[in-house]
């Protein structure tokens, strides 16, 4: 029970929204971790959930899962932020909660159909009703228009409600941003018969879509973050946010260019791609390091020790997971023997976690400690804050763990199956049956597990983190907008 000495949380409809789509995005990240968990398992024993689960389903569902749940994340996050930042009340409020339960309602009946159904004759009644077939956006035809109008009614209650308050420099560039993130997943329903050209647009949506317009969105709410939780000057927060946007605008599409060579584009591509597509991190690491500066000059002092600690995991988990891990696979001379090997699958998870997951999980504390009465949440915690501490340290080993053993793996077969074997079907089985590659599968399986542990232990942290707290903070924000 929470603390009776500590008021009721008074949220506006915003939030409580968000509220919403925060607990669908932890639902679903637990069902990712656990269908990764099957996934590993089969690459040792493929034998496992066969005819059942096949391994095809079962990734499907795992990266599915990860891309909707960090969608939602996202929406969350915003609809948090949007009411404060704009200083007015949320418009078409009703008509964003239905489009929550619609998006909600679709993505179950997607998962039962991946799940039950599988798969269907390559009929357009198929494409439209099961399976696109499309690596990463497998979601069918009818589901991908739905996914499209929910995001479209979000980008108006977004751009509605700053239209009616006020506008800053983080609110302009996240409507703008929005705009980019319904537009460009379009991209990803073109039809065309022919492999290259299709390709090429599944391209926009996978790379634009995920580390071009996320990029930027995770910009916005990183400024929120840091202003909430540290108090820092909105000034320095914008700044980089702009610097951010003209990277993305410098490096992100260029650096889609490491996608294009491999889809019969001229061979100029994958060296400008490889280069660019590792500086778009760079300006949000900046805005940490420059906002705790900022904080410890001032004496501010944050009271919120858990978001504080997983926007900093982000700032540096997104620079070596998409950063570092980026370019060292996608330079040509490297990408030639690493394409489609488990060092992809390496570079994956450390991005996607670092970018992506640890900003949201940082939003998702920062609420909580609104929604149970703007409680105290940094030292001296009750039980001392040992789970939050734990579950921080569990996913971060366990994602670099999985993140290091897969790196092995894609070495193995980057030498074995390209180098020595020439890229032929005799190489790639030599290579999957090869026992550095089995020794680290068996080592990502180990480090799966730590990472769910770090899942569950988090979920139950979120669940009681701030209920038996009494201390009530004041507002970090020292440097409210001009009205």
């Amino acid at each position: 029970m929470n603390n009776p000495n500590v008021s009721a949380p008074q949220l506006n409809g915003g939030q409580q929204l968000a509220l919403k789509y925060f607990t669908v995005a932890m639902a679903l990240f637990v069902a990712q971790i656990v269908f990764g968990i099957i996934a590993g398992l089969q690459f040792l024993y493929p034998e496992l959930l066969y005819n059942t689960l096949d391994f095809n389903v079962n990734r499907m569902v795992h990266i599915n899962a990860m891309i909707v749940w960090m969608l939602y994340g996202f929406i969350g996050s915003v609809y948090w932020l949007l009411e404060d930042e704009s200083g007015t009340e949320v418009v078409g409020l009703k008509i964003g909660n239905l489009a929550f339960w619609v998006l909600t309602v679709a993505v179950t009946i997607v998962v039962l159909v991946y799940l039950f159904i599988q798969y269907g004759p390559g009929t357009m009644e198929t494409i439209w009703f099961i399976n696109e077939g499309r690596e990463y956006i497998e979601a069918p035809r009818w589901a991908d228009i739905g996914i499209v109008v929910c995001v479209l009614i979000f980008f108006y209650n977004v751009a509605a409600t700053f239209m009616k308050g006020r506008w800053s420099g983080i609110s302009g560039v996240l409507v703008l941003d929005l705009v980019a993130l319904a537009g460009l997943y379009v991209f990803g329903m073109v039809y065309t018969t022919n492999i290259s050209v299709d390709q090429y647009w599944w391209w926009w949506v996978i790379h634009m879509w995920v580390e071009a317009t996320w990029e930027v969105l995770v910009g916005c709410i990183m400024a929120w973050g840091l202003m909430q939780t540290l108090g820092v000057s909105r000034r320095i927060v914008t700044t980089w946010l702009y610097i951010e946007v003209a990277m993305m605008f410098g490096s992100g599409i260029l650096g889609l260019g490491h996608h294009y060579f491999w889809i019969g584009t001229p061979e100029y591509w994958l060296s400008i791609g490889g280069f660019f597509s590792a500086l778009e991190p760079i300006p949000l690491v900046a805005m940490v390091v420059h906002s705790v500066y900022d904080a410890g000059t001032h004496g501010f002092k944050s009271n919120n020790h858990p978001a504080l600690a997983w926007l900093i995991a982000h700032a540096f988990g997104n620079f070596f997971g998409a950063g570092v891990w980026g370019f060292m696979h996608t330079l040509p001379q490297i990408n030639l023997f690493t394409h489609g090997t488990q060092w992809t699958a390496s570079h994956g998870h450390l991005a996607f976690f670092g970018a992506y997951a640890t900003i949201i999980i940082a939003v998702i504390y920062i609420a909580l400690q609104k929604s149970r009465g703007g409680v105290w949440m940094s030292e001296a915690m009750p039980g001392n804050g040992w789970k939050w501490k734990w579950s921080l340290a569990l996913l971060n080993i366990g994602v670099v763990g999985m993140t290091v053993a897969l790196l092995i793996a894609g070495y193995e077969q980057s030498h074995i199956e390209r180098a020595i074997e020439g890229s032929t079907w005799a190489g790639y089985f030599a290579a999957q049956m090869h026992k550095w590659f089995i020794q680290a599968m068996q080592w990502r399986m180990i480090f799966g597990w730590v990472t769910l542990a770090g899942v569950l232990l988090l979920m139950w942290d979120l669940l009681t983190v701030g209920k038996h707290e009494t201390r009530v903070i004041k507002s970090l924000d020292h440097r409210p907008l001009p009205a």
